[in-house]
């Protein structure tokens, strides 16, 4: 038997010696029941023992539930018992749970191996049962609104069933407030129209200055070749950059612009929105500072700036934002640099210099864009609204987002959910050391800081989260231009050997699977080289190909049913010995002209073959080198052809594989969902 001493200030029982176990007889429980009876507090409140049942096992779980602040109830899983705290191995997701969401919690723990498979003679816990606590937990949440957090701690694993031993409720001191009502159903597509898709721009504040903000998003307009029409406004009416502007708004003839890109100071952009909106115009980029990040009288501004925008139905961008970018008919609204190629990634973030920084790899890498946009101070429009917006545009087939701050979590949760259930999405986070623990009563409470409940939400949506620039761009580059991989199932093709063997022990660090070479796959290897290739996984050919041996392999492999994926590496070598012929001072004699023909011409052969065999099988190939980076000097044409080819050329082998890991967390959660 068990004795516990609880009590309505009782939060941890073992930190004050209050649990006495293992008690064999009636006396036994009658001396430790004297004995924690003599240990009550005044602090404790009302006291009370439980007298119970003696549960026994080697495996300690512990399950929650905690109100967060963005996100609301949110469910917690862990490793329990007294070290709970100490090891931290706890996930998290947000209520309401579905069944998958509840069985993926106990597979992301790190100790899963302890409860998801057979362990020292133990059991797999029964994910039935377990997923029923879970789903229980989640029910709570949203039918308790009073209740703060709950601890189930600890969950002792009793042969396959998880049976809660301990149990404590945290309610809220005061009124609830009440549920948020739900967002009236809106058709995105058409909201943000005139946002990335105006017919016509007024700019609103356009100067002759070079310097200023109006000046230079005109220019980056007309640089551009915005297909709409323009509609430049200057207080005097004066000709800028050889073209004549209207001195107000009310000159602009009517229906013929949708979006107005203000940098015009606070104090008129009120009456300004009103005016615009007399002409027909139905979006406003804001670019003006001076609004809530300026202290409490731009909050003031910001709120009055809100209130006129949602009278006139107008979509809000801003303010203090960098500015909006739409390839597709050209526009680049915004007052920095650069502007990228087109393509199919499109970018929502919290910081106008992470926009430029996603849109500078846009054109290192070739890799385009389809939409950009700084949210600035997100004063109406959200970044949540931003990804719902992507979910529904045909022409977004990847989302890049950076994130500071959530805000609105619910809100947060649904953009993002109606968009990971189509499409990928790639976050870069800011702020996360920043972010401390909270301060909490209970084991979840403490247990939930923000980034662990972001990074569970994140987990539970499909989010892939980055930890760099770098990273962010290259992975939601990959979800653009690659197919989803059917499994880890993965094998390394190389003609560099030290960098195949780092790309294996890569993958195994990635979880990735690096899969026995099929032996019907190394029969065929074998009449196509000499005896020394590798014949295993890495496949190194070592140096025994011949002109189609490279395409012939690279075909070969991705056509197996037992391979989900190739990682290609050593292109480009051969070229770049090409391009010190070409470079010396022997050329073109000697022979070396032909070489130079041959070794060129193969590097590009062996790029378009790894494209076509990804294409052909609809399995991801992913082409690595550093001489991406350190020959673009002159054009290697081994990751040039890569790159013309519209693929992403990784500059390692470990960059590869971490793209790579990236489409398989990414499709699996899809399998999941589909």
């Amino acid at each position: 038997m068990a004795v516990k001493l609880c009590g309505d200030s009782i939060a941890h029982k073992t930190e004050r010696d209050l649990v006495r176990l293992g008690l064999a007889d009636a006396e036994s429980v009658r001396r430790a029941s004297e004995e924690l009876l003599a240990k009550r507090r005044p602090e404790d409140g009302r006291t009370e023992l439980l007298v119970c049942e003696l549960v026994r096992g080697r495996r300690e779980l512990i399950a929650g539930l905690v109100r967060d602040p963005q996100f609301g109830p949110c469910v917690l899983l862990g490793l329990g018992g007294i070290l709970t705290e100490a090891i931290r191995d706890v996930v998290f997701a947000a209520a309401p749970l579905t069944p998958s969401d509840a069985a993926a919690l106990v597979r992301r723990l790190h100790t899963s191996e302890l409860f998801v498979n057979p362990f020292r003679g133990e059991p797999p816990v029964d994910p039935q049962a377990l997923a029923r606590i879970l789903l229980g937990l989640s029910r709570l949440g949203a039918e308790r609104p009073d209740v703060r957090s709950v601890d189930l701690n600890p969950l002792i694993v009793r042969g396959s069933e998880p049976v809660a031993v301990d149990a404590l409720v945290v309610l809220e001191p005061g009124p609830v407030p009440a549920a948020k009502l739900p967002r009236a159903p809106v058709d995105v597509r058409e909201r943000f129209r005139p946002l990335f898709h105006p017919r016509g721009i007024v700019i609103a504040g356009v100067s002759n200055h070079p310097g200023k903000f109006g000046f230079v998003a005109y220019h980056n307009l007309l640089r551009f070749g915005f297909q709409g029409e323009l509609f430049p406004v200057h207080r005097e009416g004066s000709e800028i950059l050889g073209r004549p502007t209207y001195s107000d708004v009310s000159e602009v003839p009517a229906g013929r612009a949708d979006l107005v890109f203000v940098c015009t100071p606070n104090s008129v952009n009120v009456p300004l929105l009103r005016a615009c909106a007399k002409i027909g115009i139905r979006a406003a980029f804001v670019a003006s500072a001076g609004y809530g990040e300026a202290g409490p009288e731009g909050k003031v501004l910001e709120r009055e700036l809100v209130e006129v925008a949602d009278e006139l139905g107008m979509v809000l961008a801003g303010p203090n934002g960098q500015g909006v970018i739409s390839t597709a008919p050209s526009m680049c609204a915004q007052i920095v640099a650069p502007y990228p190629p087109p393509g199919r990634i499109s970018v929502a973030s919290q910081s106008g210099n992470l926009v430029s920084s996603f849109l500078n790899y846009a054109v290192l890498t070739g890799i385009g864009i389809s939409k950009a946009i700084s949210c600035g101070n997100s004063a109406q429009t959200s970044l949540a609204d931003y990804l719902e917006y992507f979910a529904a545009d045909p022409d977004t087939h990847a989302v890049l987002a950076y994130l500071e701050g959530v805000g609105d979590g619910r809100r947060f949760l649904d953009g993002a959910a109606a968009l990971t259930r189509q499409k990928p999405l790639v976050i870069l986070k800011g702020g996360v050391a920043a972010e401390g623990q909270r301060a909490a009563a209970s084991h979840t409470g403490s247990l939930a800081t923000d980034d662990r409940v972001f990074d569970g939400v994140a987990r539970q949506l499909g989010i892939i989260r980055a930890p760099t620039v770098e990273h962010a761009f290259e992975w939601a580059a990959t979800f653009a231009t690659q197919p989803l991989p059917p499994g880890r199932r993965t094998v390394v093709f190389t003609s560099a050997g030290g960098w195949g063997v780092l790309a294996a022990d890569a993958c195994a660090a990635a979880g990735l699977e690096l899969v026995a070479l099929p032996e019907d796959i190394r029969k065929r290897i074998d009449g196509l080289v000499p005896a020394r290739w590798s014949r295993n996984n890495p496949v190194d050919l070592a140096g025994g190909e011949t002109r189609d041996t490279i395409p012939e392999v690279m075909d070969l492999l991705c056509s197996h049913p037992e391979v989900d994926a190739v990682i290609y590496l050593g292109i480009g070598i051969q070229a770049a010995q090409a391009q010190l012929f070409r470079s010396g001072v022997f050329y073109p004699g000697y022979g070396l002209d032909r070489i130079v023909e041959f070794h060129e011409r193969q590097d590009r052969r062996y790029a378009e073959a790894a494209k076509a065999a990804s294409e052909k099988h609809d399995k991801p190939v992913l082409v690595a080198t550093e001489l991406a980076y350190t020959d673009r000097a002159y054009g290697n044409p081994g990751p040039l052809a890569v790159r013309e080819g519209g693929r992403i050329c990784y500059p390692s082998a470990h960059r590869a594989v971490q793209a790579l890991r990236a489409l398989v967390e990414y499709a699996e959660h899809r399998s999941t969902r589909d």
